[in-house]
């Protein structure tokens, strides 16, 4: 170890002063809105208020799964919630996740609306809503549940522990990065032991677990989350590499990984999502610009 370690906590922890870092201007010890603003609603039941984070992801990949199998019911309107920006305070959107973390649904197909907040828990609303990519036969739907609920306990220490130390606290700790790394590297073998065996994680069959898990350990072994590929040796787990590469291949993923995406390449970005005509808008805008 290297670095020098001079801190003593408090016997009583206080919230003096913004701890730094990305993201330093949105975190905060209290919870509750910051700011009065509603929500936009479109004209479809589904209403979606997310951005193209992993977690955020794994809702439109679904709902675009859906709508693929033929479940016009999954029609939805994706809004952009700009966390960078505190959008995740604003009244509206904490009536409907009062924990302030995209992504968040909102079911207006009731005669009163449900409000669906945490991603695990709006892949299994859906899944169970439209009866698909869950499986009905009891060991083959606790299977996935088994990995639904690992993705859900396992990537805190991706994102909140590694994805943190490694790509955005404002000095780099050593033990801290180490340690996650440790973590994150157990994590990424546990996925290939089991990809080995098993063409996705439940089974034979493509289900909400796999939906969960790609976008943070595809993404990761794939070098879209934190730029870590490399740094975590990414390459060795060639189990995970085949289950993402068969995942990328459907169509339904790519249309997700476009919805309320606001950075990156352009013509991958889709900031609001209405219709399935936004994407052969999007193409067509993509060809316009294209050089001749």
């Amino acid at each position: 170890m290297t670095d020098a370690n001079d801190y003593t906590p408090p016997k009583v922890w206080t919230w003096t002063k913004p701890c730094g870092g990305a993201f330093a201007n949105i975190n905060r010890p209290v919870a509750g809105p910051t700011h009065e603003k509603e929500l936009p609603v479109g004209r479809h039941p589904l209403q979606l208020y997310s951005l193209a984070t992993p977690n955020g992801v794994k809702v439109t990949i679904l709902l675009e799964e859906l709508l693929a199998l033929g479940h016009a019911g999954a029609e939805y309107d994706a809004w952009p919630i700009r966390i960078a920006e505190g959008d995740q305070f604003g009244s509206g959107f904490v009536g409907v996740n009062p924990n302030s973390k995209i992504p968040a649904l909102l079911d207006r197909s009731a005669p009163t609306p449900i409000r669906v907040f945490e991603s695990g828990s709006i892949l299994l609303y859906l899944a169970e809503k439209f009866g698909a990519f869950l499986p009905k036969d009891i060991a083959a739907r606790t299977e996935t549940l088994n990995w639904l609920f690992w993705q859900m306990g396992s990537a805190p220490y991706l994102g909140g522990g590694f994805g943190h130390f490694y790509a955005y606290a404002p000095t780099k700790i050593e033990y801290a990065i180490d340690r996650f790394a440790m973590e994150v590297k157990r994590q990424l073998d546990v996925l290939d032991r089991r990809l080995a065996d098993s063409e996705y994680l439940a089974g034979e069959a493509y289900t909400i677990a796999d939906i969960a898990v790609f976008p943070w350990y595809g993404g990761l072994v794939k070098g879209w989350t934190y730029g870590a590929a490399e740094f975590l040796s990414a390459a060795e787990y060639r189990h995970i590499h085949r289950w993402a590469d068969l995942i990328l291949e459907r169509p339904a993923v790519k249309r997700g990984r476009m919805v309320n995406c606001t950075w990156g390449d352009p013509s991958q970005q889709l900031h609001e999502r209405h219709n399935a005509s936004d994407f052969d808008i999007r193409t067509q805008d993509k060809i316009a610009r294209a050089p001749s």
